[in-house]
């Protein structure tokens, strides 16, 4: 490599890129989706190294897990070696591809020439392991009889891989020697790398947002709020720049992590897509980011400093204290094929999918459609099914064209045939008291509240993704059941609700 190419101090990252778009290029389409690899663009991950704090220390432990072609590590040497004389950066890599290998081995070696430049060491050692076994074993021996000498790290930069872990899939076994459960590789890389880090180590990942809420991801989220402080989450307000050569749709948050620190304040920052060029900072108490009373560890991300559902005494109400219940659908159509109709006949009662709710209203049957408008009743059938009435509704899958998260429609029996019984189906979550209906007011009431925008904006703090869980709903707070009554009142003199509308009223009673 010829050295005028090193005596920039852009150079290292520019030259580092163009060997990341070459490796993303000869990478299979289905070896890159197996292994979850989507490398890190340079944008990224100089805005990712900027995040670390002045180094205590001239000496610098680093683990970059997953290290693809070494965007991140290149990205960190850049930065320290730029802002820190004579500081000493000792890498440790994990790298398994060997497409990846090639182009890292290349790259290491220029950080190591770009940090001499500038008056710095590195030096750096590839590992051609798996990083979750391998990490899982040198957790599990720490508490062991044998006690390994384990390395503990400074500094933790990492873009880890997305892929489920299948529950008896090797990975899933290794974490459970090292106490941890997850259901996803980025959480398991996060999570082992927060153990591995020494005390006050910071940590900078970029991951998807789906682990702050759910129950699946909550002992993760235990996990990191038991063992470090959360000290900045950047958001991209476009789901898809992150990682647009990729096509990844998933959104992604960066998020920066001190291990064993006091939590203060959370910075909260925003950016419309990778180039950072419109970076919104503002400061929030952790007490808003994780409510003190929330067993199941939320993290919730303001995207402003004005949150009405916060100020607003009116809407901190449980689904407990107004007295309704929630479920997803009971029916899973897959399991009663042979008890499916196409269309009403006798001996059927109305089974209600996401597709017979337009516009908040529900429309039934619908001829000719995808999905069949009936289900017989029987004794296989009869206790999946509800006594017809009003319920609310919300969609557990919003699709792209809708501009909400919660989609809630309602319910009306009168649209119904008069039928005894109905079937709501498992895509559908379903508001209920005790599985019988709501009052019509307190059925409508909930739609107006769960349409609102001040509700999506509520959601979008703590849900990254488009799916809406029952446990998502039955978490967030509530008007009480008096007001919700009077929205449905409300409600019911109007054929049709704008947006504007709804939220002229909510904003009426939030004050």
């Amino acid at each position: 490599m010829p050295e005028p190419l090193l005596k920039e101090n852009t150079n290292l990252i520019l030259v580092t890129e163009s060997k990341r778009k070459a490796a993303n290029g000869k990478l299979e389409p289905k070896t890159k989706s197996a292994l979850g690899q989507y490398m890190t663009p340079a944008n990224v991950a100089s805005f990712m190294a900027s995040l670390f704090p002045e180094p205590v220390s001239k000496k610098i432990s680093l683990l970059d897990p997953g290290a693809g072609v070494g965007s991140l590590t290149s990205a960190f040497v850049d930065h320290f070696c730029k802002l820190y004389s004579n500081i000493c950066i000792d890498l440790t890599a994990y790298e398994i591809d060997s497409v990846m290998q090639e182009y890292l081995r290349e790259n290491l070696s220029l950080c190591k020439t770009s940090a001499n430049l500038k008056k710095c060491k590195f030096s750096w050692k590839l590992i051609n392991r798996d990083f979750v076994v391998e990490a899982s074993r040198m957790i599990a021996s720490i508490d062991s009889l044998w006690k390994e000498d384990v390395e503990k790290f400074s500094h933790c930069i990492m873009n880890p891989p997305y892929k489920k872990i299948l529950s008896s899939s090797r990975h899933r076994l290794s974490l459970r020697t090292a106490g941890i459960e997850t259901v996803n590789l980025y959480s398991a890389f996060v999570a082992l790398s927060v153990l591995l880090m020494e005390s006050k180590g910071y940590l900078v990942a970029i991951i998807p947002r789906s682990f702050c809420n759910g129950p699946y991801y909550r002992p993760f989220r235990e996990l990191i709020l038991k063992y470090t402080a959360i000290k900045r989450i950047h958001l991209f307000d476009s789901r898809s720049k992150a990682f647009k050569e990729d096509k990844v749709l998933q959104e992604n948050i960066i998020i920066a992590l001190e291990k064993n620190a006091e939590q203060g304040d959370v910075i909260i920052s925003t950016s419309t897509d990778d180039t950072f060029s419109d970076i919104a900072i503002s400061d929030y108490p952790f007490s808003s980011i994780v409510k003190e009373s929330d067993s199941e560890f939320f993290i919730h991300i303001p995207t402003s400093p004005d949150d009405i559902l916060e100020l607003s005494e009116n809407f901190r109400h449980s689904l407990s204290d107004v007295g309704i219940n929630i479920s997803t659908g009971p029916v899973v159509d897959f399991r009663m094929k042979d008890h499916l109709r196409q269309m009403p006949e006798k001996g059927a009662v109305p089974l209600l999918y996401p597709c017979h709710f337009k516009k908040d209203a529900l429309v039934w049957p619908i001829e000719n459609g995808k999905k069949p408008n009936a289900i017989m009743t029987n004794s296989d059938t009869k206790k999946w099914l509800y006594p017809n009435g009003f319920y609310t509704v919300v969609r557990r899958f919003s699709s792209k064209e809708e501009k909400r998260r919660i989609v809630a429609s309602i319910v009306d029996p009168r649209l119904l045939d008069g039928a005894e019984n109905i079937g709501l189906e498992n895509h559908l979550n379903v508001f209920h008291k005790n599985k019988k209906p709501l009052s019509e007011n307190l059925a409508r009431g909930l739609v107006v509240y769960l349409n609102s925008t001040i509700v999506d904006e509520y959601f979008r703090r703590f849900s990254g993704h488009t799916q809406v869980n029952a446990t998502d709903l039955k978490l967030m707070t509530y008007p009480s059941r008096h007001i919700l009554s009077k929205l449905g009142e409300w409600a019911k003199l109007h054929a049709e609700l704008t947006q504007e509308m709804i939220d002229n009223k909510m904003e009426s009673f939030s004050k």
